[in-house]
């Protein structure tokens, strides 16, 4: 880890990679199997760490300029990111409206779609 991933709960190119065998299967990935992929227990707390890492995968990701891939670990009661996710990533499309429901499953489903497709048949 560098100076920029000090301190976060894993290094990042783990959980890219991680994300990108997601994306390659064209699957979302719980908190809790990220995590335990990783090698922790779920907890809140190292579910919060788990997101800071997240948003410095999408950051370079975007640098890079391959889709995001935070949207692909939701939550295992309704498939959807949490509160985390959403404060940063929904500005970033636009999206103003409820965190659950139809519409917000339609936008994460399209982000999804977006990751699946860039890395269906295609090396990290």
């Amino acid at each position: 880890m560098n100076d920029d991933t000090a301190g976060l709960l894993a290094d990042p190119a783990e959980v890219r990679a991680i994300l990108i065998s997601s994306a390659q299967a064209g699957e979302s990935i719980t908190y809790s199997e990220t995590l335990a992929l990783l090698g922790h227990h779920f907890t809140r707390p190292k579910m919060r760490a788990l997101c800071k890492v997240l948003a410095f995968v999408d950051d370079e990701a975007e640098k890079r300029g391959e889709p995001e891939l935070a949207v692909l670990v939701v939550r295992q009661s309704d498939r959807l990111p949490g509160q985390g996710w959403w404060i940063g990533g929904a500005k970033k499309h636009g999206y103003t409206g409820q965190w659950e429901g139809p519409k917000a499953a339609r936008l994460i489903r399209k982000l999804q779609q977006q990751a699946f497709a860039h890395w269906a048949g295609r090396d990290a």
